[in-house]
């Protein structure tokens, strides 16, 4: 089951891009934009991780910090980010047990084919390490300008 709105967010700790060791504790005081992902450089998630960093100068305007997560390797987020230009964090969550905590790991349906992934899904966490909302399909392309939307109310 996803995680809701009011919960306190699960603590992790994950290697990122650049293999060093981040936790969600080293962001208290902030707020958190955290994305799950399914894959690097599929279509879906270029477009959500390019629309991230077209806006990415607005959410740290606002205060606000962007991680993605996906169970992609340090080795395949780092291509992808400089592939891209994606100007903040992407953690490795290989072993899913991120994804399982908040929820967002579970069996998929792509023509006829069942399979375990990701749901894309997107958790606003703030200060304080309490979730604030949760975007649950999510659609790629516009969906930064919708969590602008809630950070800056």
């Amino acid at each position: 089951m996803i995680r809701s709105a009011g919960e306190r967010a699960p603590e992790f700790e994950l290697m990122d891009d650049e293999g060093n060791l981040r936790k969600l504790s080293d962001y208290r005081g902030q707020t958190i934009v955290l994305y799950f992902y399914p894959r690097d450089n599929t279509p879906g998630c270029t477009k959500e991780a390019c629309s991230f960093r077209d806006a990415y100068a607005d959410f740290r305007e606002a205060g606000v910090e962007v991680i993605g997560i996906s169970p992609d390797s340090e080795q395949s987020h780092a291509k992808f980010k400089s592939k891209y230009e994606l100007p903040f964090t992407l953690l490795a969550d290989p072993d899913r047990s991120v994804c399982k905590a908040y929820g967002v790991w579970g069996p998929k349906k792509m023509a006829e084919r069942e399979y375990e992934g990701v749901y894309r899904t997107t958790f606003v966490i703030d200060p304080d390490g309490v979730i604030k909302k949760v975007f649950e399909k999510v659609k790629p392309a516009d969906h930064s300008q919708e969590v602008l939307a809630v950070v800056r109310a």
